[in-house]
């Protein structure tokens, strides 16, 4: 198979010192995405679109003509923007969502549509219409959003993060994954899953690669209400700074005997290495940690069920042929475009809204978001940094999420927090574990304050990432 071998940074410099020309770089990278026959990586991909932006690419410019990968649920003019649904298969985004325009203008090429899970439910990549798909290190294993990046079958990639969507994949792929604070990036342009929790943030091989797409997609956003106007730092100038003094925070609730034994060392491992680096280690306590998946899956179905009910037949997408009025028309067609797990979200979701049910447990769970922003804004008075691992398991194998939900559902529990209290979060590779006789990718999880992601890259850097 074909591969991209090279960082975002390596081809930048490459194509500066004109080794090769934006239009050779998008041939290569085409080349490696019809030559995969494994991963199932992409839904679709356009190379004579992507050729076209290449002729006037500047190669001066930040990503200077650098193919991106897209996840299939964020807007690029004039490309199918299906969210792996049947649903939306007919659909052609007509705008750029802003992340696309910003990329564009640093001088970035939108190349492939990656498949995902269905409306972005879900972290595994099993909940698709088009196909499962599969971990480039074990291909009988879940690799989530990551596998283009992975398989080198993409330089870097745009994804979203609603509960772990970014970092979980990178974690069972060995690759980085950053979540940014909310409303750093604007969501302009993302089919809305959870609207208070989706984010946009750069899927990439290595920490420097993070920042340079991250300093690309970030900056206030007029057309999105819940975007940040704050300034936005350089933040390649924060990567090789050293981390001495760091207070990097232990939660005991993170590092329990439910951890896989193998991830538990490798783990623990880093943050020895970040004590030999200068850090200082803390201990803090994240009381309501064993809320957090219950308050998260009510408030984000009940999110989903608001934000889907949109895909009725009439504005979108596909619609039902030869229904006997508008309510069979509605039923119909939600019956027949939506998966499983969409069905089963908006199902849950419609319940927890309905007005027997509302106090019980929606505004409930939104009191828990409230405690556990509190829970992380007492462990920062004490801590730069929150660190611990990404996943509390390897990659399960395909099939395993169809047998338990509720263990699928339970797999996000350190991922979610930063989503509920709307903090930064990046994923790192820190080893693998032995299972199956194949060795597996273990994710690393650091989280930052509010709109400090240069803490994050700079601690992700001296690690040597």
């Amino acid at each position: 198979m074909s591969k991209i071998q090279g960082t975002l940074a390596q081809w930048r410099d490459r194509l500066r010192r004109k080794e090769l020309s934006p239009a050779e770089l998008v041939n290569l990278t085409a080349d490696a995405i019809e030559a995969d026959r494994t991963t199932n990586a992409y839904i679709s991909f356009d190379r004579e679109a992507a050729l076209h932006a290449a002729a006037g690419a500047d190669i001066s410019s930040p990503l200077a003509g650098i193919p991106i990968a897209v996840k299939d649920n964020i807007n690029v003019l004039g490309q199918p923007t299906r969210c792996a649904s049947r649903l939306l298969s007919p659909y052609v985004a007509p705008y750029d969502a802003t992340s696309i325009r910003l990329l564009k203008e640093a001088g970035g090429i939108p190349l492939g549509r990656t498949n995902m899970d269905e409306f972005a439910m879900g972290a595994s990549g099993e909940n698709s219409a088009y196909g499962i798909t599969r971990n480039p290190e074990a291909p009988d294993r879940i690799p989530g959003g990551s596998a283009a990046v992975a398989s080198a079958t993409a330089i870097a990639a745009l994804g979203s993060d609603t509960g772990g969507s970014i970092r979980q994949p990178a974690g069972h792929c060995g690759i980085v994954g950053l979540k940014p604070t909310y409303g750093r990036v604007s969501r302009y342009g993302l089919v809305a899953f959870a609207s208070s929790l989706d984010q946009i943030g750069p899927m990439t091989q290595t920490v420097e690669d993070a920042a340079i797409l991250l300093q690309a997609i970030s900056g206030h956003d007029r057309k999105d209400s819940t975007s940040a106007n704050c300034p936005v730092p350089d933040f390649e100038a924060a990567l090789g700074r050293d981390v001495k003094g760091l207070k990097v925070g232990i939660p005991s609730e993170y590092f329990t005997s439910g951890n896989h034994p193998g991830i538990s060392e490798a783990v623990q491992n880093t943050v020895k290495q970040l004590e030999n680096l200068g850090a200082e280690l803390v201990e803090v306590n994240l009381p309501h940690a064993d809320a957090v998946v219950a308050a998260y899956y009510i408030i984000a179905c009940a999110e989903a069920s608001s934000n889907l009910s949109r895909f009725d037949g009439v504005r979108y997408g596909k619609r039902a042929e030869d229904a006997a009025g508008l309510v069979e028309l509605f039923s119909r067609t939600r019956e027949e475009g939506f998966g499983p797990e969409v069905k089963r979200r908006i199902i849950l979701g419609t319940y927890v809204l309905s007005s027997g049910y509302y106090d019980a447990y929606y505004s409930r769970a939104q009191k828990v978001r409230s405690l556990v922003a509190k829970d992380f804004a007492e462990a920062f008075s004490r801590a730069d940094i929150i660190v611990g691992p990404t996943s509390p398991a390897p990659a399960p194998k395909i099939g395993d999420s169809a047998l338990d939900h509720l263990q699928t559902y339970l797999a996000d529990i350190y991922t979610i927090p930063a989503n509920l209290a709307g903090l930064p979060a990046m994923s790192i590779p820190c080893g693998t574990v032995r299972e199956s006789g194949m060795e597996l990718p273990v994710g690393f999880q650091m989280m930052a304050p509010h709109f400090r992601e240069d803490l994050l890259l700079k601690t992700g850097f001296a690690l040597g990432k």
